[in-house]
């Protein structure tokens, strides 16, 4: 590596750095948190078996599975304003890629619940909770303890994603870096730095993850056998 490069690559390192923090790091939080709530809603019309409102998730996530997502971002950044419709670049993103990633976070939730016995829900109506309270007491928590690693996966995948905010001019980190390889021309170097960085958020990451399956998700057969047990004292 030339002097010249190399001082182009440390000088770069903060600039890359600070909007990764600033921008990059609250749209993959603020993305995640709607396709979440919305991932939940979509999940449990389909489970509830509600007339209109399952077929409705089914075709929602066919249609932001089925299409590619910067087509989304394009459609809601550039088409909605030509039916008056105008939204910031930043939250253009954020539900561009809130909507796009609530399909997978459904199906992840979806395939958990179902998951969980049958009985539970029945053992549950037995003892005069309704439907919504047994969902939220006894099965939503076990649930999520099932799809925890698939969410959290989405959740890596979409800081990734993030990137392509870059083509509707929300100035990230992927936005700063095509900046200055326009200036300086080093194309290789610069971008084996931002993935380098991106390397860095998303093994942070995944630390985060392995850490909170240990604290939250049962896993031992001890643990599971106590769970088991607060099962068997909820449900009488």
């Amino acid at each position: 590596m030339s002097d010249r490069v190399f001082e182009i690559v440390t000088s770069s390192f903060m600039k890359l750095l600070i909007p990764g923090i600033t921008v990059t790091i609250p749209l993959t939080i603020l993305s995640f948190l709607l396709s979440l709530v919305l991932g939940l809603l979509l999940a449990v019309s389909q489970t509830a078996n509600i007339k209109g409102l399952k077929q409705f998730s089914v075709f929602y996530i066919w249609i932001f599975r089925g299409t590619p997502l910067i087509v989304q971002l394009f459609i809601i950044f550039h088409g909605l304003p030509t039916i008056g419709i105008y939204i910031e670049a930043f939250w253009a993103a954020i539900i561009a890629f809130g909507l796009n990633l609530a399909a997978y976070n459904a199906e992840a939730i979806r395939a958990a619940i179902l998951a969980i016995p049958e009985g539970q829900l029945e053992a549950a109506y037995m003892i005069g909770l309704s439907y919504p309270i047994a969902m939220i007491r006894i099965v939503l928590p076990q649930a999520f303890q099932i799809a925890f690693p698939s969410l959290f996966n989405n959740l890596i995948s979409l800081l990734k994603d993030t990137s392509l905010a870059s083509s509707i001019t929300v100035v990230e980190m992927f936005a700063v870096v095509q900046q200055i390889t326009g200036r300086t021309y080093e194309y290789f170097a610069l971008y084996l730095e931002v993935a380098f960085i991106y390397l860095i958020f998303s093994t942070l990451l995944t630390f985060l993850q392995s850490y909170l399956e240990k604290k939250f998700v049962w896993k031992s057969d001890a643990t599971k056998e106590e769970k088991r047990g607060r099962r068997r004292a909820m449900l009488g």
